[in-house]
Parts: C-alpha cells; structure tokens; sequence
C-alpha cells in the first residue's frame, strides 16, 4: 500500500540552475557572396589567381571554369589583362594548339562519326579563348597589351596561312582571327616584296572575301584588308586586278545589307585613293555600272532622310465681278447735235460742254434735257489734246456758219463748268498737259443676245428685250419672202433652201434663251485679271491674257540632315573617279569662284610641262575618255541628289556640269 502509494504522489518541482540572464544578441556577419559576377577573390591582381593557374594547369575542369568566367567579364571595360598576371599567356595555350594539332583532326573522314569528347573539350577551349581575346581587345589598353605580347602576331600569321574559310570546322576560330587582326595588328604589320608567303595576311583575307560565303567573314576580311592597306607603307601591295576589288564591286548593290556595303565601299574607298589604281579603274568594262550603283546608292540614302516642303507662292490675286455692264463712251446723238448747231460761240462751246461735263444725266433746254457726255470723277483725268480734238471733231465740219474757238478758250470753258476741274502739267520725261477732275461719261451697252441677226447680221432694227419680239419680228421677215422656198439667212446659217413653213420652225433654233446661262458648281462668281491695270469688261474677252492662277503651291524634297558616312565614302569615291576622269590640264575646270578646282593640277605650267616631259600616255587618254563618257551616262541621276551640305552639293554640282560637257571632251 505504502509503496502503491508512493507511486502516485506527485513529487514537488524543484529547480537546481539559477536564473540567467539572456546576452544581447549581436548581429549576424554578412556572408560573402560567392556569385561569379560580384566575387572578387579570383579577379585579384596577383601571382597566385586561380583563373591564371586554372589556365595554365592543364586540368580541363579547371580550365572550363576559369573560361566560362572570362567569357563574361570580358564584357566589361574596366577589366583589364594586364591586371591578372600570365592571364594572356594562358590565353594563348589553346589557340597555339588548335592551329598547331588540333585543326588537323577536322577532316572529313573523322567527322563521319562524333569526335571524342576530350577533343571536343579542348576545342571549345581554343574557340572560348580566342573569343575572350578578340571581346577585350575592343578596350584601347587591352588592346595595346595584346600588340605588345609575343604570341599575338605569330598567332594570327599562322590561323590565316593554315586555316580554311570554307571549313565549317574552322569559320568561327577564322572569323574570331580576323577580327582580332585588324583591331590588334593590321595597322601595325609591314609587307615588303621579299615578305614570305606565310608571314603576308593579305592572300588569305583576299582569298576570303573573293570565295567565301560567310557574311560576317566577308565584312570582317574587307575591314583588315582596308586598315591594312590603309598604311601608306603596305600601298606596294595594292594591284589593279585584284581579286578583292571585284568582290567589292559585286557587294555594292547589296543595298540592303548596310554592313556589307559599308565595308565594300570602304575598301574601295582605300584602293582608287592609290593615284595609279584609280586611273587603271577607269579603264575596267564595268565603269559605268559601278558609277551607276554609287549614284544610286546617294540616292537610296536620301530618300530616307528628307521631308517634304509645300511653299505658296500665290501672287496678289486681282478679281472683279463675273457679271457686269459693259459700257462705252458717250457718243452725241443727231438730235443733241442739231440742237447745238445753231448756237453762237461761245454759247455753244458753254452748252457743249453741259452736254458733255455734267456731274449728273440732266436735260438740256428742253423739258427732258440732253444725256451729258462726261462726269464729275475726283481720279479721273482727261488730256488737253482730248478736249480740243472733241470738240474739233464735232464742229469743225460746220464752222462755216460760226467759227470755232482757239484751243486755250476751250480748256478754260472747263473750269466754268466744273468749278472743281484744275488744268495742270504733270512733268516727267514727256510732259503732258491733263484736266483732273472730269472725265467721259459711260453709257452701258444693251444685251446683244436679242438682236437680230437676219440678212446676215446686217437687219438694223433695235435690240429687244425678250426673245418673244425677237420672233416676231422674225416673222416679219418671212412673210416678206415672196418666193415658196428661201435659206435661212440668219447670220451664217449654211442651212439649204427650203419651205417656208420648215424655216418657220428652223429659226426657232436660233432664238437664245430667256434665262441666262447656268454656270456649272465649280465656276466661281468672279474672274481673275492678269493684273490690277488689266481692263475689264472688254468687248472680245477671248483677247484677256491668262491670269495667274489663283492658289499656286510648289512642293520639294529638301535634306533635314548631313548623309551617313555609308553615303559620304560613296560620294568620296565618285570625287576621286570624278578627278581622274577629268584630270588632264587641258579638259580640267580651272579653279575660280564656281569651280573647286582639283587638286595637284597646277594653275600656270612649269618647265616640266613646256619641255614635254609630263605628257599623259594613250592608256591614261583612253582611261580619262571613257571616265568622261560614264559620268556624262549619269548626269541625270546626279542632278537628283540633294545634300545638305553646300560645299558637298557644290561638289555634285561641279560633277553635273562637267558631265553635260564632258560628251564634247571624248
């Protein structure tokens, strides 16, 4: 029981650790991050690298790290060779053995079966480190570096002599070795006659860009042969017939292809600089051709950097009413000159001119008074001459009865009637002796759409008003007609006898129209004079001139900006082939304000030139005839061409004229 009992009871807690204190935490140590990009133990400058030894070890898992790294700080400009010591020798480890051992396994009959792996490893290796090479070579001191070491340029020479373009096996190492050649070596290396073979880049890389395939090799080759022609010392090399030449040419209209044509041209460029090679060029069949796809090219540029211009050069439109009422100076009827016939002087003279220079239409000595013949006009003026030869023309025929009044008499009866009427001389070359202030009054012209016209045109009724009493009228004339048949003899109606009751309805179709002409929507309510001082209305409007047109909008292209240097080294080539063609002192244009001249020809001839010496041989006159001859084939295509630039558009100029007379030069 006592032990059941002890079983049971639960034994009191008791604790033998005292009560501590927690310690203040500190805070947890940064650990280092280990990601590739950000590490710096391996990009440290010293001996000791492991990226350096992984390398140099030979080990290829070691190796395979350390390139797989480079491969992505090679990206960066700021990392530098120079600051991992034998970095660049370890580089060159798998280089030295894929143009030495391992190139020689990439034939046909290994590749029938997949190459073994380790092989496949050192490969990549070679491939990863070259294009670490050529990727930190684009870093000016990088570059510098690599001119410097050793192995640099035995390398290039040796992938260049023993590599094939057109392996596939080989095409990205050759095309990695090209572009580490002209960033690194071409402008440095020097080839001289006696260069062996090996040691001359410039067999392989014109080779390259003659047969390969390849776009990227193609441009990289055409890039290192024109830095390496470039240098004035490698221009011995350059040879009219060279292969690379004709590729160049044959790329040219590949307009599409930026890149290619840029790197063709460029080479161009380099080769017709040679001052031999460009007169040789001018001697090659496809001359014109080449011309042609320059020009061309100047103008495929253009078209995408110009913007349209509409400019209005509308002159100040003159327009009056297209309705109006002819008029036509007063005339004196029969009645209003037998009413003045038999008056006194100067009587007479005071009511001629109340006939003829009343302000207003009143009546004269009659309770309806005669129509005047002149107005009141403040800007209108009538000569001297004019008032005389009136009123001579009117009354000397009878100045039997009464004599006339001298010429002063007459002008000074003005004034009395026109108080506002001043006589004045206006002086000028020809003075000239007017009366301001009057001037001939107009009366306005009946409608002549409903006068007769019968007996051809020779009826004298009056005209009328509706064509109603024109017809009447008309029908007089036919009940006059005795005969059965008669012609129509309305004004030049060639119509055929015939029955009278025919005629009656024939000269219905003479009759106008009551209502007037309708005008289609378009015509407008005015008419255009060719100028402010153009009379209008005129008797016979078909004599106006023309006016200018109401709205006149001229639209052009003009160039927004300066062409791409794809465009300049275009138009540099066509400036050399230009001043070859043209070189000749005798057919040369002469420097002067138009013209730029060309350079080394000389303005006045030295000794050398009047001893004979310095004449130019038939192959040279045959190369500047037929470079004549192209440049005049495309003076239409230049005078399309639009730089902003003015001298460069002084330069197109320049070749536009000479083409157009360079015909008369062949």
């Amino acid at each position: 029981m006592a032990s059941a009992h002890m079983s049971t009871m639960r034994l009191p807690q008791t604790t033998y650790y005292r009560n501590t204190f927690a310690p203040q935490q500190q805070p947890a140590r940064p650990a280092a991050d280990v990601r590739d990009d950000y590490e710096r133990w391996y990009t440290e400058g010293v001996p000791s690298n492991r990226m350096s030894l992984s390398l140099r070890s030979g080990i290829l898992s070691e190796v395979g790290w350390a390139l797989d790294r480079l491969c992505r700080l090679c990206h960066n400009e700021s990392f530098l060779l120079s600051s991992i010591p034998g970095l660049i020798d370890g580089l060159f480890d798998w280089p030295e053995w894929y143009i030495m051992e391992g190139y020689k396994y990439s034939s046909d009959e290994n590749f029938l079966f997949s190459p073994p792996p380790d092989y496949s490893r050192k490969r990549r290796y070679a491939l990863e480190s070259l294009f670490v090479l050529r990727n930190v070579a684009l870093y000016e001191p990088n570059a510098q570096d690599l001119a410097n070491h050793s192995h640099t340029l035995p390398l290039i020479l040796t992938a260049l002599s023993t590599l094939q373009h057109d392996r596939d096996e080989d095409s990205e190492f050759m095309l990695n070795i090209i572009d580490l050649y002209h960033v690194v070596a071409a402008a440095k290396i020097i080839i001289l006659p006696t260069t062996l073979p090996a040691y001359n880049p410039l067999h392989s890389l014109t080779k390259t860009v003659s047969q390969s395939s390849n776009r990227s090799m193609i441009i990289a080759a055409f890039t290192a042969l024109t830095v390496t022609l470039s240098n004035p010392v490698n221009t011995p090399n350059i040879s009219a017939d060279s292969r690379a030449v004709a590729a160049s040419i044959r790329y040219l209209p590949l307009f599409a292809d930026k890149s290619l044509v840029d790197a063709s041209l460029n080479y161009l460029y380099v080769h017709i600089s040679n001052m031999a090679m460009a007169k040789a060029f001018l001697l090659r069949p496809d001359l014109p051709a080449v011309l042609r796809i320059l020009v061309t090219l100047l103008l495929d540029e253009q078209e995408k950097l110009e913007e349209k211009v509409v400019q209005d050069i509308s002159g100040t439109v003159h327009t009056v009413p297209a309705v109006t009422v002819l008029t036509r100076d007063h005339i004196l009827t029969k009645e209003e000159l037998d009413e003045l016939l038999g008056k006194p002087e100067p009587q007479r003279c005071y009511d001629w001119f109340v006939l003829f220079l009343s302000p207003y239409p009143i009546l004269y000595l009659t309770s309806a008074r005669m129509k005047t013949m002149f107005v009141a006009k403040p800007d209108g003026e009538v000569t001297q001459v004019d008032f005389w030869n009136l009123y001579k023309d009117v009354f000397s025929p009878h100045s039997e009865q009464y004599p006339l009044l001298v010429a002063s008499d007459v002008i000074k009866n003005v004034n009395a009637v026109f108080p506002e009427a001043q006589a004045m001389v206006l002086q000028g070359p020809v003075q000239r002796f007017i009366v301001r202030g009057v001037d001939r009054r107009k009366d306005p012209v009946a409608n002549e759409r409903f006068k007769c016209q019968w007996d051809r045109s020779e009826c004298s009724a009056s005209i009328f008003s509706t064509p109603g009493e024109l017809y009447e009228h008309l029908l007089e004339h036919l009940t006059a007609i005795e005969l059965s048949e008669s012609p129509c003899l309305w004004s030049t109606c060639p119509r055929d006898p015939m029955l009278k009751s025919n005629l009656r309805s024939h000269i219905l179709t003479h009759l106008p129209s009551q209502q007037p002409l309708t005008k289609h929507p378009s015509q407008s309510d005015t008419v255009t004079l060719p100028s402010s001082n153009s009379p209008y209305p005129i008797e016979n409007p078909t004599t106006r001139s023309p006016p200018p047109p109401r709205s006149t909008t001229i639209d052009f292209q003009r160039p927004l900006v300066d062409p791409p240097s794809i465009a300049l080294t275009a138009l540099l080539c066509l400036r050399i082939l230009f001043r070859t063609s043209f070189a000749s002192a005798d057919a040369a244009p002469r420097v002067d304000a138009d013209h730029f001249g060309f350079p080394g020809i000389m303005e006045e001839q030295d000794d050398q030139d009047l001893d004979g010496t310095n004449e130019i041989g038939e192959t040279e006159k045959e190369g500047e005839r037929r470079g004549r001859k192209a440049f005049a084939s495309v003076h239409k295509l230049l005078e399309e061409v639009r730089i902003r630039d003015d001298v460069l558009m002084g330069w197109i100029f320049e070749m536009v004229d000479a083409g157009l007379t360079g015909i008369y030069l062949i």
